[in-house]
């Protein structure tokens, strides 16, 4: 019988922990629902609808003991957007489409591709996103009216300059109340949540205080139901799941990102180990049927996942038990929420915005002035002003490049000679000069991968050598950790030039190159007599192949007692040298 490991050990002890844990995260996320919907462009209990069954299932069939699964911040720029695009009934489909593409990238065991996105191109979309949310929620937070919501960011800020004229003083006040008290709730007590109490006391002193001068969610969106809606399936044919396939992407590779991010930070929360295929699995099987309840996107929300290991959880049941209580909640007591005042949830997601927008972080890499701070801003910037799909796109692009660039730079190929001072005659690059190299045997030492981006210099240095027509090119290549097949084509152009007068010798070359040398048969033409594991040999053995074909600045077999002439004079003199020797 199989038997989910995130429960064990386990015991009654353990039960009252995630009961409580659960009890506290549920509260939290009441309010956090609501506001990440409106947010989102749709009505806030479409956020509870989430909170309650996607929360439930992330918990049951996800890979992590403790992740804490629901809308989140992150979602609100690219939800809003599709909404405002293709409406709310076609988000539900391209939040099921996402389901099914989170579903099957567990399944063909992708979970750890996605953690080699960068993390500047990560911190800058998340930065980016706390910019729209936070600038989102000034227009709620000072009450103006007649706000038209657009998709850009230089619109929207354009339509609450136009509209400044209409601010709301008691907004602006029940704004600040509730912000006060999300604030100093955490310093007062820390184990009472704070958005709660904000909603609560900002609430209650714009209902008796000052009635009907805000505006609330039941004057925006009608009455909360105090039930879930009933199973519903959207229709879906092919030309709806092509329109909706882009959207759906960008749902599923942000909702993966985002979730095993928050894996990741409980496990080492934890000291755990989460296990990320079967986390996209729960994260995909929840997102496709928490919009048959009506519910949006959702994702691994990393504040509730903190609070709920800091709460003492030790299972996935305290994250079973969030869900249970919302919807305990969402029965008795919906229709009292209606009463909220929208003012009363901007400084909730604004200080939401506020925790995301990893701001130490952020400063810390651009104060690096490297390359990580170009692609951090440009993905920054491009989330905040054009949208996150491209943002996401082009950091990656310029991650990639620059990389490449990077490790291009790291590969070397210089020439080298046996240092006679050195007991064990090391080789090193700094014994050739213009008046001091060896005209028979080019060594040289070749550091960093062979790849696409780096074999262009080493072709370079090579082939000027094989224009002087040495009889021996020793390639050390004990540095070269990787070849790909470009690096593979450029070493058999040099090996077929220089075979026509001359032997290739390699030494200490790694597992991966032979490997695809190997493959490639290239091995056998160089010969797997010509490979050796240490230098010395690979010398040896070509002084005494020199010997054969008499050297033409040579008197001993070792480099000490060698003329060492210079290229230079190798080829002026080399019909004198010939006569010579």
């Amino acid at each position: 019988m199989f038997i989910d490991k995130r429960f064990h050990p386990y015991s009654l002890e353990s039960l009252r922990k995630d009961l409580l844990s659960g009890l506290i995260v549920g509260v939290i996320a009441i309010p956090l629902g609501m506001a990440f919907a409106i947010a989102s462009g749709v009505k806030p209990e479409y956020g509870i609808y989430t909170t309650i069954v996607a929360g439930f299932l992330t918990s049951l069939l996800g890979g992590s003991k403790y992740q804490i699964g629901g809308p989140t911040g992150a979602f609100i720029p690219i939800l809003f957007g599709i909404v405002m695009t293709y409406g709310y009934e076609n988000l539900l489909i391209a939040g099921f489409l996402a389901g099914i593409i989170l579903t099957m990238m567990g399944i063909f065991r992708l979970g750890s591709l996605i953690k080699w996105i960068p993390r500047p191109v990560t911190i800058g979309f998340t930065a980016g996103i706390a910019v729209t949310i936070f600038t989102g929620q000034i227009a709620s937070f000072l009450g103006l009216t007649g706000i038209k919501k657009h998709e850009e960011f230089i619109l929207n800020l354009k339509e609450i300059f136009v509209h400044l004229n209409s601010i709301n003083l008691f907004s602006l006040l029940t704004a600040g109340i509730c912000l006060l008290m999300v604030l100093l709730t955490p310093k007062v007590a820390p184990k009472i949540p704070g958005p709660l109490i904000g909603l609560l006391v900002s609430t209650l002193v714009a209902a008796f205080c000052y009635p009907g001068q805000v505006g609330t969610i039941g004057t925006a969106y009608g009455e909360i139901p105090s039930t879930l809606p009933q199973l519903h399936l959207p229709f879906i044919n092919l030309d709806i799941i092509l329109n909706l396939l882009k959207p759906a992407f960008v749902i599923a590779m942000l909702g993966g990102i985002e979730s095993l991010l928050s894996a990741v930070v409980a496990d080492g929360m934890t000291n755990s180990r989460h296990n990320s295929n079967k986390e996209l699995i729960g994260q995909g099987i929840a997102n496709m049927i928490t919009p048959l309840f009506g519910g949006i996107p959702a994702t691994g929300a990393l504040a509730r996942t903190a609070t709920n290991i800091k709460n003492g959880a030790v299972s996935p049941i305290s994250g079973m038990t969030h869900g249970i209580v919302v919807l305990l909640v969402l029965l008795f007591f919906a229709p009292k929420a209606s009463y909220i005042p929208l003012a009363s949830m901007a400084p909730i997601l604004m200080v939401v915005a506020w925790n995301m927008s990893e701001r130490k972080v952020f400063a810390h890499i651009i104060k690096t002035k490297s390359t990580d701070s170009i692609v951090l801003l440009v993905t920054f910037l491009l989330t905040v002003f054009v949208n996150l799909t491209t943002a996401v796109e082009i950091g990656l692009v310029m991650s990639a490049i620059l990389f490449v660039k990077r490790m291009s730079d790291v590969t070397t190929t210089a020439k080298a000679l046996p240092n006679p001072q050195h007991r064990q005659g090391k080789v090193e690059t700094s014994m050739v000069t213009d008046t001091h190299d060896c005209p028979q045997i080019s060594i040289f030492n070749v550091e960093g991968p062979l790849f696409f981006g780096a074999v262009q210099t080493f072709e370079k240095t090579i082939m000027e050598t094989i224009n002087y027509h040495p009889k021996i090119l020793l390639l050390r290549m004990s540095k070269v950790p990787f070849m790909d097949t470009t690096g593979e084509a450029i070493l058999a152009s040099i090996v077929k030039h220089f075979s026509k007068n001359g032997i290739v010798l390699i030494s200490g070359l790694n597992p991966q190159p032979a490997s695809v040398l190997k493959k490639t048969g290239l091995g056998v033409v160089i010969g797997q007599d010509h490979f050796f594991e240490h230098t010395g040999d690979a010398i040896q053995y070509g002084l005494s192949q020199i010997n054969e074909n008499k050297c033409l600045g040579c008197k001993h077999f070792a480099f000490q007692e060698c003329k060492q002439l210079s290229m230079k004079e190798v080829v002026e003199n080399k019909a004198k040298l010939t006569a010579t020797f």
